[in-house]
């Protein structure tokens, strides 16, 4: 398979614990999924029957995924060769393909299969791409503890799943990082607008905040407080829920401090909104927003030592939601703790 070009993920946390409250921890025991409904004004009116039949083979593979892995292999041209010799719209190295391939369609864009398996053939192209996926997903579940399996899943589809297996986690392999990462922010594009929850951002709801907050605002809170008691992991989790970290944090499944926000925003918006991995990028997107402004949902970091290090989620009543370091977990802490109050602070707003 290709990946895309060297992508250097860096997550940034160096954070102080302080007394929270975890008394919903049995939340962080269900992992959260992407979101799964298809956006096909984005995807070749040919493909997406197909793609979206593909989203339906099994609960790891979801058809925005399918959508954003054929972007990445072959930008949808069902006659991409590699210079490796990978073939068709899912860029199947011939020996794969071989185990793999499978006869879904016709040459000429028929739904019925035609008696031969041919990477060339869009329809038999992205079947096979989610039936490898689906059983990469199994392969690999095992090493993700209920929350990784996604990013797991498509690093294996790149490095192969001895790779994976090798290093119990994402080979450190810059070409494998940056084609789980390129897959991961592309799948915002192909996910579909109805796949959120509550009102869409910008209409009011019976029942919503008043001037006080936001539907949105309320929904990233509520996508945050359900992982309340999960480990602290540096460089884990993502918008797809807790993942395993690297580094200090290589044999721990949980968020830092940024991927907590990212998954945030990214569940509230039904995945329209994939905000930056990292706390000093994160501080400088969305809509700044005045210390005296701000509201449940809003994005707050923190210069804890030089530099926007850390970041969570206001929740309202001079409350913040966030990971605070290694060895701790993610909880709920007062913005008026001296250590925080006295650090230089931005806020920024999304949706």
């Amino acid at each position: 398979m290709t990946g895309s070009a060297v992508f250097g993920l860096v997550a940034s946390l160096i954070g102080l614990a302080v007394v929270g409250d975890v008394s919903q921890a049995q939340d962080a025991t269900r992992p959260e999924g992407f979101v799964t409904t298809l956006d096909t004004r984005h995807v070749p009116a040919a493909f997406a029957p197909w793609v979206e039949r593909a989203g339906r083979l099994c609960p790891e593979v979801s058809a925005p995924l399918v959508a954003a892995q054929i972007e990445a292999e072959s930008g949808w041209n069902p006659t991409a060769v590699s210079p490796a010799g990978a073939q068709g719209l899912s860029q199947f190295v011939p020996g794969t393909w071989a185990t793999w391939g499978v006869d879904a369609a016709g040459k000429d864009g028929g739904a019925e299969p035609d008696g031969v398996a041919d990477p060339f053939t869009p329809g038999d192209a992205v079947m096979t791409q989610a039936r490898y996926d689906c059983w990469l997903a199994g392969k690999v579940k095992g090493l993700a503890g209920g929350g990784d399996v996604t990013r797991l899943m498509l690093a294996a589809y790149n490095s192969g799943p001895g790779a994976v297996q090798t290093y119990r986690g994402i080979p450190p392999y810059p070409e494998t990082q940056a084609y789980v990462v390129r897959i991961i922010s592309a799948m915002v594009r192909y996910t579909g607008a109805g796949a959120g929850t509550g009102t869409p951002d910008g209409q009011r709801g019976q029942g919503d905040q008043d001037d006080n907050g936001s539907a949105f605002g309320d929904r990233v809170v509520a996508a945050a407080r359900k992982w309340l008691g999960t480990p602290y992991s540096w460089g884990g989790g993502g918008p797809e829920g807790p993942g395993l970290g690297f580094a200090q944090g290589a044999h721990t499944i949980g968020f830092d401090c940024s991927s907590l926000v990212q998954y945030a925003v990214y569940q509230a918006s039904g995945g329209r909104t994939l905000i930056p991995r990292v706390s000093q990028v994160q501080v400088t997107a969305g809509t700044a927003v005045a210390r005296d402004e701000i509201r449940p949902g809003d994005l707050i970091g923190f210069a804890l030592h030089g530099s926007y290090d850390h970041v969570g989620i206001y929740i309202g009543h001079g409350q913040f939601i966030h990971a605070p370091k290694t060895g701790d977990v993610v909880k709920i802490s007062e913005l008026g703790d001296p250590y925080y109050a006295d650090k230089p602070q931005r806020i920024r707003r999304f949706g």
